[in-house]
């Protein structure tokens, strides 16, 4: 009796699944950011399908002290004001990021900011949304309330971004801290949006150590929780770039790095799609490799002493498992659900674990950097 009860559960799972993700092709039909705004109420309501099944046990990984059930999480970008951070969680996910979360409301670009560009096996994405958010302040009330429905455990990242308009980019930041670390399990330091002018440029040496100093020193002032900071970096930097970085994640020790953002530039398949020359940022397929190399040369460069998150096209198990071989020990995902919906979750998960089974790994530990030691 209890096996046919365990057979209905997974059965009426995938069916949950299955229907959440057929959904998906009719959202295809609207606007990307309309699509993406009925996806967000949809999870804000709990209408997406939750998993009951547990993960396999060699997906676990410590971060910061922190148990994660899988390495798998949401990246920064679906929910941007923390308003569905339980039920994405519930559907699979063993982290969630929310945001980017500006200090004060703002609308973001000029509508339409997004596009999908989608050419056979390489869908991707175009969006310059530039940080539409809710601000600091309604975005707490939002994340005190996900807290309360966190029953299901998980962890909670929060992206902060500074204002469009803001000329002290480490005031907001700081702002950020104050605000929202005390909610965070961790924070990210998005300065790898190309969709806000000048953020950029705050990857440079002198101005990425001065603001992780000033990002450090309120973090250390929390009272309570003091989450561990992430810095969120670009693909498309020169190696000088990336040994800058490296220098100052090490020196002032940073809690970790999330490699990568989406990227500027535009492979000739994307140039020749009737989307393709958008400006904001690429993300999807196209942008696997080049994260993956970046990601690659970081761990070089931090000599592995960094936790690493990849991101950037991740779409199968096996794309994961190649993010945490290059040195990844979290990896993150946000285009390919939107194209494929939440039945993507645990895919990734059961392929995750059976490319780790195949070469002989018993954890994901063990294999964070294993092309590295050839």
């Amino acid at each position: 009796m209890c096996g046919t009860l365990a057979v209905y559960r997974d059965d009426l799972v995938a069916l949950k699944y299955d229907a959440a993700s057929a959904v998906g092709p009719l959202l295809r039909l609207l606007d990307p950011e309309q699509a993406h705004n009925i996806g967000i109420w949809a999870a804000s309501k709990g209408l997406f399908p939750r998993e009951t099944r547990p993960d396999d046990g060699s997906l676990r990984i410590t971060c910061w002290g922190k148990q994660f059930r899988s390495p798998l999480g949401l990246s920064a970008g679906f929910d941007k004001d923390g308003v569905a951070a339980a039920s994405l969680l519930d559907l699979g996910f063993a982290f969630v990021e929310v945001g980017s979360i500006t200090p004060e409301p703002q609308p973001g670009n000029p509508k339409p900011r997004c596009f999908r560009v989608e050419i056979p096996g390489q869908e991707c994405v175009i969006n310059r949304y530039g940080f539409n958010n809710v601000g600091a302040d309604r975005a707490r009330e939002n994340l005190v309330r996900q807290r309360e429905l966190m029953s299901g455990g998980g962890v909670l990242g929060i992206n902060l971004g500074k204002n469009k308009t803001s000329e002290d980019a480490a005031a907001d930041y700081v702002v950020g801290v104050r605000k929202l670390g005390p909610l965070a399990d961790y924070l990210v330091v998005n300065i790898s949006s190309p969709n806000t002018p000048g953020l950029r440029s705050l990857q440079s040496r002198s101005q990425l150590e001065t603001l992780i100093k000033a990002v450090l020193k309120e973090r250390d002032q929390l009272e309570g929780n003091r989450p561990p900071v992430l810095v969120k970096i670009a693909p498309d930097l020169v190696d000088e770039e990336l040994k800058d970085i490296a220098r100052v994640a090490t020196s002032l020790k940073l809690d970790g790095l999330i490699v990568s953002n989406t990227t500027i530039e535009r492979p000739p398949a994307v140039q020749s799609h009737i989307h393709g020359h958008e400006t904001g940022g690429l993300s999807g397929k196209p942008l696997f490799a080049k994260s993956t190399e970046v990601l690659h040369r970081m761990y070089t460069l931090t000599k592995g002493k960094i936790v690493l998150v990849g991101v950037g096209g991740v779409s199968s198990g096996e794309d994961a498992y190649k993010k945490i071989r290059a040195g990844a020990s979290l990896v993150e995902l946000y285009t390919a659900l939107s194209y494929e919906g939440p039945s993507l979750v645990p895919r990734v998960k059961r392929e995750l674990a059976a490319c780790l089974a195949q070469d002989g790994f018993t954890s994901v530990a063990d294999a964070v950097g294993a092309d590295h030691r050839r």
